[in-house]
């Protein structure tokens, strides 16, 4: 009985929390919190070296107001990430600042979801 309620109170400790929808522009608030942003797709562009793939709401990229990033170890698990230019998603995840400018890093796919 103890190891049922063992594996039930870590899966339950393991689910994920509901998380805030918010505007990308209200992401700067939220840095630290994990919050789902949801916005059209202005720009996906991958960096020349392939160490990351960055995907661009509320502009292009310098003038993006939030921008998720694939690093290059991740970017086998999304392989149709140039298909979501012009799309409205939604992207959980912690937000973090990287050089002043709100970011979430994707790992998993279930990270970014088409509306």
């Amino acid at each position: 009985m103890r190891l049922i309620l063992l594996a039930l109170g870590l899966a339950l400790t393991a689910a994920p929390a509901l998380a805030q929808t918010i505007k990308p522009e209200e992401a700067p608030a939220h840095v630290g919190q994990t919050v789902t942003v949801e916005g059209a797709v202005s720009d996906v562009h991958h960096a020349r070296s392939g160490s990351a793939t960055f995907i661009d709401l509320g502009g292009r990229y310098p003038n993006n107001t939030f921008t998720a990033v694939i690093l290059g170890r991740d970017a086998s698990k999304f392989p149709n990430v140039d298909a979501l230019e012009g799309k409205t998603v939604d992207i959980t995840g912690a937000v973090r600042l990287y050089k002043g400018k709100p970011e979430i890093v994707l790992s998993d796919p279930a990270q970014i979801k088409t509306k």
